[in-house]
């Protein structure tokens, strides 16, 4: 009798402390056929997974946030066995009475226009009067004028249904503006530090028509900058898998069409990057994506892009990409 209490209270604590402990993650295993156009390359066949696990931990309001990512070499990762396991975000929120707290090391997420990074940093987040006021700081340092890891103050609200938001930085500012009009999503960012031709502005339209869904965006930067974002116009971040490096001053422009047929998702994209910063540098790919999930609990996508690159009679190529991913 006595055994069976200690082994009921045992599982009782198990489970209150399990209930507070969150672990969900995915995996992505890939191959990828690159047929050139050019005789002068050699075609390429490729094997890569990404693995991602996140690790929640709950007490009472606060949560500690571990996310661990795996690479292998062709995607970054280290050499020798080809794998590598890095802890991505490390960082905890809680509260303060009115005054959310978080602090530690995050990504700062996709942007259509700059790098997504990490850096030590801590935000501090309350509401006012209907207006959200968050303040950042961290140990960076200005970064060609964008300042994105030191001192940050956001001001963001909704007036007549459209979204406002407002970024202060050391030595740049940035606005962003959303709202919907007659099932019509439309929104507009402008990021502009002081220094100049250092501008940059995304504008994207999407909608539903008669069950396909349409959306259209343009990044455009000044003669001083370049785009180095990620976003569905187009990978440009400097890191493996990138599609194309902008020069100073070339625009995107990009249109997606999606749709569901037979069970699956398809998806059509043209992305054209213009070659004002130098003749003949225009790039342009079109994109189909099919995805589809399987009964087993995976998701299939199959990828086939068509790359023409004005810069480079060696370049141009079209990519199969067959992609399994399961998620946990």
């Amino acid at each position: 009798m006595k055994k069976l209490i200690a082994l009921a209270v045992a599982s009782s604590v198990s489970a209150v402390a399990m209930a507070d402990l969150s672990i969900t993650g995915s995996l992505k295993a890939n191959y990828t056929h690159s047929d050139y156009e050019s005789t002068a390359v050699n075609d390429k066949d490729n094997f890569s997974t990404e693995g991602n696990l996140s690790i929640k931990g709950k007490s009472g309001d606060s949560t500690v946030v571990m996310n661990i990512g795996k690479l292998d070499a062709s995607h970054g990762g280290s050499a020798g066995n080809g794998n590598s396991l890095t802890a991505e975000d490390v960082y905890l929120t809680t509260k303060v009475g009115d005054v959310n707290i978080k602090m530690g090391d995050w990504d700062n997420g996709n942007n259509p226009y700059r790098a997504s990074t990490r850096a030590q940093k801590a935000s501090l987040s309350t509401t006012l009067g209907g207006i959200d006021i968050a303040y950042t700081n961290g140990n960076g340092t200005a970064n060609g004028g964008d300042d994105y890891q030191d001192d940050e103050v956001a001001l963001s609200t909704t007036l007549g249904g459209v979204k406002a938001k407002y970024v202060k930085k050391d030595s740049a500012d940035a606005f962003v503006v959303s709202t919907s009009v007659g099932g019509i999503n439309v929104s507009y960012t402008s990021d502009t530090p002081d220094a100049a031709d250092k501008d940059r502005t995304v504008a994207e339209i999407s909608t539903e028509l008669q069950g396909v869904g349409i959306k259209l965006g343009q990044i455009k930067a000044e003669t001083g900058t370049s785009i180095t974002g990620d976003s569905w116009m187009g990978d440009y971040e400097s890191s493996d898998g990138q599609e194309f490096t902008p020069l100073a001053g070339q625009d995107v422009t990009a249109v997606e069409l999606s749709t569901s047929l037979a069970g699956n998702t398809v998806k059509f994209r043209n992305i054209s990057v213009d070659g004002y910063a130098s003749a003949g540098k225009d790039w342009d790919m079109n994109k189909v994506i099919v995805t589809r999930p399987l009964a087993s609990g995976a998701t299939l996508e199959v990828t086939y892009k068509d790359i023409q690159d004005d810069a480079s009679t060696t370049t141009d190529v079209t990519v199969l990409d067959v992609e399994l991913m399961v998620k946990f």
